[in-house]
């Protein structure tokens, strides 16, 4: 198993701002000048971070630069489908984007915003799991036929999954580092969990951090249980060791 000096070193050697301009992060920082500028930019480049980080990471710019005009905020509360043309990513169709900015629309013109959805749900778990309430508020307003898209994008935590890009979103707006803003504050960093791909996964299993087969959410939860034996109060610090053992061992 990996030692406590030697995942603190990969954490110190990768936790830099260097980091950001590789990582779909970066589009929090661009858009820092408010708080809702700053957490719609990052949601919506977690919906879009898989697949091939250049390709998704060009798709985000086309998206914020060309279509949003740099105003993340301003785009999603006067949102309308025709302001998306023929956009879409993936498995995401333009349809399935519009489905997911009128209720983002909706959310901000009526119930607070972001941060208020995910504060419901780490108040209010179901299951004890907070991303359940977050996810039934997409589910209960969007259009009844809502795409494949959609569901990928927005994907239901009742199924099991590890719920990665939920989990890596959360972290940018509660951890506070030279990477992470750490612009919310209703939960502490202790309670954060690790962002699990397949990628992770093959690395923490390297490290000794996880036995358990499935890449799913009962293995995010024992990842960062023992994540938690190194760092009680910042357990998903180690993400960024992650990225730099898999950096060191290609």
């Amino acid at each position: 198993m990996i030692t406590q000096a030697e995942i603190d070193n990969l954490v110190k050697k990768y936790e830099t701002v260097d980091f950001i301009k590789h990582d779909p992060i970066q589009f929090c920082h661009k858009y820092n000048k408010s708080k809702q500028d700053c957490e719609i930019a990052g949601f919506i480049a977690s919906l879009l971070a898989y697949g091939n980080r250049k390709v998704f990471i060009k798709k985000l710019n086309e998206l914020f630069t060309e279509i949003a005009q740099d105003e993340p905020y301003n785009f999603i509360l006067n949102f309308e489908p025709k302001m998306l043309g023929i956009f879409n990513y993936r498995f995401g169709t333009s349809e399935d984007f519009a489905d997911i900015f009128k209720i983002l629309r909706s959310l901000y013109e009526k119930n607070g915003g972001l941060e208020e959805l995910f504060k419901y749900g780490y108040e209010n778990p179901q299951e004890n799991n907070m991303f359940i309430p977050v996810t039934d508020y997409f589910y209960s307003n969007v259009r009844e036929k809502a795409g494949q898209g959609f569901y990928f994008m927005i994907p239901n935590p009742k199924n099991g999954g590890a719920m990665k890009r939920m989990c890596m979103y959360l972290r940018w707006m509660i951890r506070k580092g030279p990477v992470d803003l750490g612009i919310w504050n209703f939960m502490p960093a202790s309670d954060l969990l690790i962002p699990l791909d397949v990628h992770v996964a093959r690395i923490s299993r390297e490290m000794g951090l996880l036995t358990r087969k499935a890449n799913d959410f009962k293995s995010v939860l024992e990842l960062t249980q023992n994540l938690r034996e190194f760092d009680a109060t910042d357990p998903t610090k180690y993400d960024f060791a992650m990225f730099g053992y898999g950096v060191n061992n290609k």
